[in-house]
């Protein structure tokens, strides 16, 4: 037996859809406090001490947590080559956009206290705030797109076409997805500041996660509305082979005003992704009316995580579709790489994740307890 067949190529295929999504959640759970904390930075803190706590309470994870972002891209990139062509091609200036922000973020951080100047540090206060605020909106608007449909075509020989455009991404259900992306994050990033500081920058933490959870459960309330009322859905309407070869040209699919739903009615148990998004964010609004200090930020991650399942199993087994030509829309079953190159990269990950995981639990272990303005003044290890 060749040590590959030991899982065969269906299974394969479904635990790294269920990887990718372990990766992108595991960004948006770690990084997205810190693209949070950068979104509230302009009004979480009022004074130069404050703005410097606020900033201080990421300043040792920031970089860490972009790890999983770097395994989400390498994890498209190997396990889903026609995604990563597709996606990083079509959305090309929406992600140099994103890329150039997360950029601007850890500049902004080394060199905001090079100078002292409230002027000098304003400039880097708001370059935080868009290395926060644009990853936040475009991840978001780019979901939007997703679910709706990217124009793109396959010819014979399997060539992409995109025939889009930037300003086309910007439509009303997309910049819906990226406000939802926004709020979400802004709650979460405000659960970790009321966990890591006390005082006036936790009231006020307090007081906008609480703002930012009530939008959170709103906009997701109205893109599942839209979804069900405005949006088309996609529906694979020929015999699916699981274990077929990766061309998407094998199969039909077609436009269908209930197909991100039907799932829901084949597979009650899938109905906890939704409501963990809306549960999640109601847990954490009530810990940040009632001043618990663990649960915002644990009840926010629930909700991130119930939200962005709700995206991967609404479409499943689509990853992404063609509004173009439906035909040629991406799926779990026709859209991975080789048997061989799955397993290989499953024994890889088995194998390396885990250390992340570990390293990243001891450096917040280490890091653990709060900023706060004293420490800040008499200097206490902080970075920035």
């Amino acid at each position: 037996m060749i040590l590959h067949d030991l899982i065969d190529y269906e299974t394969l295929r479904v635990v790294w859809w269920l990887l990718l999504g372990v990766l992108l959640i595991g960004f948006a759970v770690t990084d997205g406090f810190d693209l949070g904390v950068g979104m509230l930075l302009p009004v979480v803190g009022r004074t130069e001490i404050e703005r410097r706590v606020a900033i201080n309470t990421i300043g040792p994870v920031w970089e860490g947590n972009q790890v999983w972002l770097i395994l989400g891209g390498g994890a498209i990139f190997a396990a889903w080559p026609p995604l990563y062509a597709v996606s990083f091609s079509g959305f090309y200036l929406a992600m140099f956009a994103v890329v150039a922000a997360l950029i601007l973020r850890p500049v902004a951080f080394k060199y905001r206290s090079k100078r002292d100047g409230a002027a000098w540090h304003t400039v880097w206060d708001w370059a935080l705030f868009v290395g926060g605020f644009v990853p936040a909106l475009i991840f978001g608007v780019a979901v939007g797109n997703v679910l709706e449909g990217v124009p793109f075509r396959l010819d014979a020989d399997l060539r992409i076409f995109y025939e889009g455009s930037f300003l086309a991404l910007l439509n009303p259900f997309a910049l819906l997805s990226g406000l939802l992306s926004v709020a979400m994050l802004c709650m979460h990033g405000a659960g970790w500041l009321m966990l890591k500081t006390d005082g006036p920058v936790a009231v006020r933490a307090r007081r906008l996660g609480s703002v930012a959870a009530l939008a959170t459960i709103a906009l997701f309330a109205v893109a599942g509305l839209m979804l069900w009322y405005i949006a088309d859905g996609y529906r694979i309407t020929s015999p699916v082979d699981t274990l077929g070869p990766s061309n998407p040209l094998l199969k039909t699919v077609v436009r269908d005003a209930t197909a991100w739903f039907a799932n829901y009615a084949a597979h009650p148990w899938v109905l906890a992704a939704p409501a963990l998004g809306f549960l999640g964010a109601a847990a954490a609004l009530v810990a940040m009316r009632t001043r618990r200090e663990v649960a915002p930020l644990l009840t926010s991650s629930l909700s991130i995580f119930g939200i962005i399942s709700t995206v991967g199993v609404s479409m499943f087994p689509i990853i992404l579709p063609s509004s173009l030509a439906p035909n040629a829309s991406l799926t779990v079953w026709d859209a991975s790489s080789s048997h061989l190159t799955l397993f290989i990269m499953l024994v890889v990950t088995a194998m390396f994740v885990p250390i992340i995981v570990l390293y990243t639990t001891w450096v917040y272990r280490v890091l653990w307890g709060k900023v706060d303005e004293a420490s800040i003044r008499d200097g206490g290890g902080h970075a920035y």
